[in-house]
């Protein structure tokens, strides 16, 4: 519980201290966002913000992490594992950002070279539950064994829940804010379990999202980038894969899962019925379009995870206590 704490600290200095000097180095080198002409309007004077700011993210709480593991002797394998899929899911990001910062537009890879990374990374977690006979999803008493089918549930998992924050990372501080709570709840759910090495690892990524909020929030100084998205996306699902709370992202992660549908049904409704159910999607810019500002969407959307996520963690907590 202590060294949970100790990576949360050490993980908000360390991203309050590289902030810095990794923005002054995105600034002199011009590695600034393109901003896509489907976006809303007022999203224009965003263009040329400094971008992949995930990687001090990154960083930030691998060291925290790394550092809390050794000194509570917890490099166990699903540590690990975990880790190396943040990684790998990081520079899948970082290539998606350079493509887009090299060609100055906002296409970076293609869809189908993205989806084949994201999936290829999810692989390695899917593959090591199954072996390892972690293929049933609980909630409480009740148990549902996939069998051989978990390593494609586990796949589609995770690579869902890191497109899901990619398309969530939209607004000044959503994401992260959004993050943070959601990692909160993870620390929550793997100490109930005993998965000190999970619950350190999601502290630490808590930690470095919140320090990144001090640049990130409104009117931001740095985004996140893919690099940040597809990454906390990534280990997001990993961690509930292996931590096996992987029913519970649906109310812990409403608000990114809400944004993955709203664009589906979005696409759906225009191709079946030639019209648009919402005014733009991911939803967040349909509350845009309607009148709200950004500030209050992050703090609605961002309250609706909190209550969601502490309900969430405290029903897991009282079912598996």
């Amino acid at each position: 519980m202590i060294l949970t704490a100790v990576a949360f600290i050490i993980a908000i200095i360390l991203a309050l201290l590289t902030g810095i000097p990794y923005i002054d180095f995105l600034k002199k080198h011009l590695y600034g966002q393109e901003i896509r002409d489907v976006a809303p309007e007022s999203h224009k004077k965003k263009s040329g913000t400094p971008t992949t700011g995930g990687v001090f993210i990154v960083i930030s709480a691998i060291i925290a992490a790394g550092i809390s593991l050794i000194m509570a002797e917890k490099t166990t394998n699903m540590a690990v594992i975990v880790i190396i899929a943040f990684i790998f899911y990081t520079f899948t990001g970082l290539k998606d950002d350079f493509s887009k910062i090299v060609q100055h537009q906002n296409e970076g890879l293609t869809p189908r070279q993205k989806l084949f990374l994201q999936f290829a990374i999810a692989i390695l977690p899917a593959i090591y539950m199954t072996i390892n006979g972690q293929t049933q999803l609980t909630f409480g008493d009740l148990n549902f064994n996939l069998g051989y089918f978990y390593p494609l549930f586990a796949i589609v998992l995770i690579t869902g829940m890191s497109n899901a924050v990619n398309l969530t990372d939209g607004l000044d501080g959503l994401a992260a804010t959004n993050i943070v709570i959601v990692m909160l709840a993870s620390v929550v759910i793997n100490l109930t379990m005993k998965h000190v090495d999970l619950a350190i690892i999601s502290a630490a990524i808590s930690g470095a999202c919140l320090g990144f909020l001090y640049f990130n929030k409104f009117p931001a100084k740095v985004f996140m980038g893919d690099t940040g998205s597809l990454a906390l996306g990534g280990v997001l699902g990993t961690l509930a894969v292996i931590g096996k709370f992987e029913i519970w992202l649906l109310p812990i992660s409403f608000i990114f899962i809400s944004e993955t549908l709203s664009v589906m049904l979005q696409v759906a409704s225009y191709k079946l019925t030639g019209k648009r159910i919402f005014k733009m999607t991911p939803i967040h810019h349909h509350f845009e379009q309607s009148g709200w500002d950004e500030t209050k969407i992050v703090k609605v959307f961002s309250l609706l995870t909190l209550i969601l996520s502490a309900w969430a963690a405290g029903l897991f907590w009282y079912l598996n206590k």
